[in-house]
């Protein structure tokens, strides 16, 4: 199979040599695939060495992620955060769940950092994603173009794309909950208070199924507030 890794860039200068120094042994199998939202450091400049495809346009994850699927090449995407790193054994994982009859999945997450909470707070997200068949985008979610394609990719919405995205590949079958364990940086729940963090991220949850606006809610995102004055 032939993989497409996509990752969403914004102004991540100081993640993305290792970001992408990681993905280099998947190379033989994998193009990678940058898509930057316009930033204002030297990320696409540290990036070009690094990447098959360094694409550059409006901001918005949606957007970027969705513009990196219409040139990439791969039967299988896997969409992947710039702070994200795969496990080793990624590709082979997901063929082997792709042949087992599955069109999309994700992996299970370990947040990186000191506090211990972080353990107990990952192992609740992957409980909750394995119950709910809904991935976030930390996981690193994969799908075949065909599924993808047939959904629509992701909408293009500020916040919330992830989730809608899974609902929408529910439809096509479950998810692939892989047991493998990306590491996704812990920084903003250290940054901001994990329990704080932990309520904004259930209330933006709540929100978004009670029909808040996106836009409203990306805002509470990256302020790390719990409501917009």
């Amino acid at each position: 199979m032939r993989f497409s890794i996509i990752i969403p860039t914004l102004n991540e200068q100081t993640s993305i040599i290792e970001c992408l120094g990681k993905l280099q042994h998947l190379r033989r199998h994998a193009e990678i695939i940058v898509s930057d939202g316009g930033s204002c450091d030297e990320t696409v400049t540290l990036a070009e060495g690094l990447a098959d495809r360094v694409l550059t346009g409006p901001a918005g994850r949606a957007k970027q992620m969705n513009r990196g699927a219409q040139h990439a090449h791969g039967e299988i995407l896997i969409f992947l955060h710039a702070d994200t790193v795969l496990p080793e054994q990624a590709l082979n994982s997901i063929t082997q769940a792709l042949n087992e009859g599955a069109c999309w999945g994700r992996f299970n997450i370990r947040l990186s950092g000191r506090h211990a909470m972080l353990k107990v707070i990952a192992a609740l997200m992957n409980l909750r994603s394995r119950l709910t068949g809904i991935a976030t985008g930390d996981q690193a979610i994969f799908v075949s173009r065909k599924a993808f394609d047939a959904v629509g990719g992701f909408p293009d919405i500020a916040l919330m794309e992830d989730i809608a995205l899974s609902k929408s590949l529910k439809k096509w079958g479950k998810p692939a909950c892989l047991i493998d364990r990306v590491v996704s940086s812990g920084k903003r729940w250290e940054n901001y208070g994990l329990y704080r963090t932990i309520l904004l991220m259930w209330s933006l949850r709540l929100r978004y199924f009670l029909g808040s606006h996106p836009e409203t809610l990306a805002y509470l995102y990256r302020t790390g507030k719990l409501w917009k004055p």
